[in-house]
């Protein structure tokens, strides 16, 4: 069944991401041996994949539990009622660490799960890391998700365990531990994204305008929706919402060179001297680093393209959105 999801306003049904759903009837078989945690632009979509997850998993007999501690949202596909009812309990507070708590509520839920022997068992937790506070804390989280699947109450048959993030510093963390297997996920493929753009109604401009203004990236294609399809209208929220003028102005001279030389060249900032502003970049959310190869198995649904300047898109490193790569260089005009 597809669901149907938010979307500036609209409901819209999940449009494609066809390998992707394809990769999770397989973790649905075996289950993962360590979590996945799965990285992309923000808006890329994961919160929607997540959500159709949810759905195939309960419909192949899971027991599912999915969190969105940022929007305080849940899901809950399970006969245990306490399970939801505490979600219930937390989302009523109204102490400051209702975010904290629902994030930690997912792995108890699952946790309690299996210890009422419920064999198959999921737990989807969609930009947690964000709320945790630090680094540290994320790969903690995520080493308690491996310790569920290492380390059960009960015995069970299949536990599934996957968190998805944006936010590139505790991915990083995460990293250096041997606590979960990192997966990428790009924007849309061009293929899905165009089922996506035909949702969106009224008149509106051509497919392959949208496409090399959003590179494929669902909220973007949101954005410019409510701007009326104006793109300088997205470009100058984004620049506002990320005080890029600011930062652009906190570099210096040579640094600035080095972010007009990325606007056009993002693998630019691949080298030594350039790390500590690329570390910036990752940090406000703007590129993503360390692209892998585009080997299907290192990718959740299909990789982008090898090197695509048009979309911002280098072999190691892309900017999130080509309207993130306009936002930067309308910031570095604001300073000429």
């Amino acid at each position: 069944m597809r669901v149907k999801l938010p979307f500036a306003g609209l409901e819209v049904e999940f449009a494609d991401r066809e390998r992707a759903l394809q990769q999770v009837l397989e973790w649905s078989e075996r289950g993962t041996r360590f979590p996945i945690v799965v990285f992309g632009p923000e808006g890329c979509g994961k919160t929607a994949w997540l959500k159709q997850s949810a759905e195939l998993l309960r419909e192949r007999g899971y027991h599912v539990v999915y969190v969105n501690p940022l929007q305080r949202e849940f899901l809950a596909h399970t006969d245990v009622r306490e399970v939801a009812g505490r979600f219930a309990e937390i989302l009523a507070k109204a102490s400051g660490r209702v975010e904290v708590e629902l994030a930690y509520a997912a792995f108890n839920a699952a946790r309690e799960l299996v210890r009422l022997r419920r064999k198959n068992v999921a737990v989807l937790v969609d930009d947690a890391f964000q709320v945790l506070g630090s680094e540290k804390e994320a790969a903690f989280y995520v080493k308690s998700l491996l310790g569920l699947i290492e380390y059960p109450p009960e015995s069970y048959e299949k536990i599934v365990a996957v968190a998805a993030t944006s936010e590139g510093l505790s991915r990083r963390e995460i990293g250096r531990h041997l606590w979960a297997e990192i997966l990428p996920m790009w924007n849309m493929p061009r293929k899905g994204f165009e089922e996506l753009y035909k949702q969106v109604p009224g008149p509106k401009p051509d497919f392959e305008e949208v496409w090399r203004l959003t590179g494929g990236n669902p909220r973007v294609l949101a954005q410019l929706y409510e701007a009326k399809w104006q793109p300088e209208k997205v470009v100058e929220t984004l620049a506002e919402k990320k005080r890029l003028t600011l930062f652009a102005g906190s570099l210096s001279p040579e640094e600035r060179e080095w972010l007009r030389q990325a606007v056009e060249d993002p693998d630019t900032l691949f080298a030594r001297e350039r790390i500590p502003l690329m570390e910036k970049l990752i940090e406000l959310n703007l590129i993503v680093d360390s692209v892998p190869r585009r080997e299907s198995w290192l990718w959740i649904d299909e990789p982008p393209p090898e090197k695509e300047p048009d979309l911002g898109i280098g072999r190691r490193v892309a900017w999130q959105s080509p309207l993130h790569r306009e936002a930067v260089r309308r910031a570095l005009k604001e300073l000429a």
